[in-house]
């Protein structure tokens, strides 16, 4: 199953409503790891050294430092960028199927907008 790292300003209606769908599910907050305050380069390089995909609504910066991470060959196990646009159900739904269906490293070096 995937394991999940939600940035800063992630939703957290969707975080709650992803853990009660599936307690199991691996799930931290960037707050949960003292990042509150981190620069996104930070952020991808502790999600990469710790396995991590990361949750974002950030389209602004976020993917741009991921591709830059990709192009100098550093680890990345993946973005999912998530439109605030998307109902909060439907996001849950696809995290979930995303975290149960998803094999380790699939998404590695990817940067995926939601919806798929």
């Amino acid at each position: 199953m995937l394991r999940f790292l939600a940035d800063q300003n992630f939703d957290n209606d969707i975080l709650h409503g992803c853990r009660r769908r599936l307690p199991r599910l691996d799930l931290l907050r960037v707050q949960d790891v003292d990042l509150a305050a981190a620069d996104d380069p930070i952020i991808l390089e502790w999600a990469a050294t710790n396995g991590r995909v990361l949750l974002t609504h950030d389209v602004s910066t976020m993917p741009a430092f991921a591709y830059e991470r990709i192009g100098q060959g550093l680890p990345m196990p993946g973005v999912l960028v998530i439109s605030q646009a998307l109902p909060v159900a439907q996001v849950i739904e696809e995290v979930i199927l995303l975290a149960e269906c998803s094999r380790e490293g699939e998404w590695e070096g990817r940067v995926v907008h939601l919806p798929l």
